[in-house]
């Protein structure tokens, strides 16, 4: 993936995948064209996933048990008391 795609915001990816869904849908793209916009399509779609996995992360931490074995998850910034 080059640089530029790689900086790209989720709603950037998110807004160019729609524009792309909405033209492949379209159907008035020649094959080639709409093989070259599936493949970005695919690019903006690995992103947009990449980018909540990384909010959710952000978000949440698992609770594990005295074995280390995951139990449940709760807020990040969870104040215990």
């Amino acid at each position: 993936m080059s640089e530029k795609i790689e900086k790209i915001s989720f709603e950037g990816a998110l807004k160019e995948l729609e524009s792309i869904v909405q033209k492949l849908e379209s159907g008035q793209v020649k094959l080639e064209e709409a093989v070259s916009a599936y493949e970005k399509g695919v690019q903006m779609q690995k992103i947009c996933e990449e980018k909540l996995k990384e909010a959710q992360m952000k978000v949440e931490k698992l609770i594990l048990d005295k074995e280390g074995k995951p139990t449940g998850k709760e807020p990040l910034d969870a104040v215990e008391g």
